[in-house]
């Protein structure tokens, strides 16, 4: 099933639509979806690697902007609309200990989330409730999450043909991995803070 849908995505590439759905996927990704952008900028960015910048840019730009919009969840909505996210990932344990920890290390929080697989949303939403500098934020996310994505760009750029002969060659093992990956960090979220 899992590569079924990775040929999709490949195919998608060559729809005028792709972009926008791609900076869909980012967008919510960074307040409520649960599955990470790179999952459609990945094989899009195989399938047309001189469009690879051009769909980190999108990720990038659309990513922040749905970081924004979970920002404002947690800064406006967080008793209501905050609360169910958090909820829906079992951490409403950790809300305080999430606020104590920006009031101390956000931007270095913002950071690590940025770039890793910690749960972005998360942090958008935290970044709000603790009244963290929205500038800064969007500053810190525009760094951290441009980063990752455009490494990610170059990467597919430089050694597409290679990556995706590799991603053919060993799919299950990199799905148990990509998953494994994910769930570490929702369990590094939820047992280290």
């Amino acid at each position: 099933m899992l590569r079924r849908l990775y040929y999709w995505t490949l195919s998608l590439a060559a729809r005028p639509w792709a972009p926008w759905g791609l900076g869909a996927v980012s967008f919510t990704e960074s307040s409520v979806f649960p599955i990470p952008p790179d999952a459609m900028l990945v094989p899009m960015a195989l399938a047309r690697p001189d469009q690879a910048f051009f769909y980190a840019f999108i990720t990038t730009i659309t990513s922040v902007a749905g970081g924004l919009f979970g920002y404002l969840i947690g800064a406006l909505l967080y008793e209501s609309v905050g609360l169910w996210v958090i909820e829906l990932y079992g951490l409403e344990n950790k809300a305080e200990n999430f606020r104590m920890l920006f009031a101390e290390h956000g931007h270095w929080t913002i950071m690590i989330a940025g770039f890793t697989p910690i749960p972005y949303k998360l942090i958008t939403i935290t970044s709000g409730f603790a009244a963290y500098d929205i500038w800064m934020f969007i500053l810190l996310s525009l760094l951290t999450r441009g980063a990752r994505f455009f490494l990610l760009a170059t990467l597919l750029y430089n050694f597409g043909d290679w990556i995706r002969g590799f991603i053919d060659r060993h799919f299950a093992l990199l799905t148990t991995l990509v998953a494994v990956v994910g769930v570490l960090g929702f369990v590094l979220v939820r047992y280290l803070i």
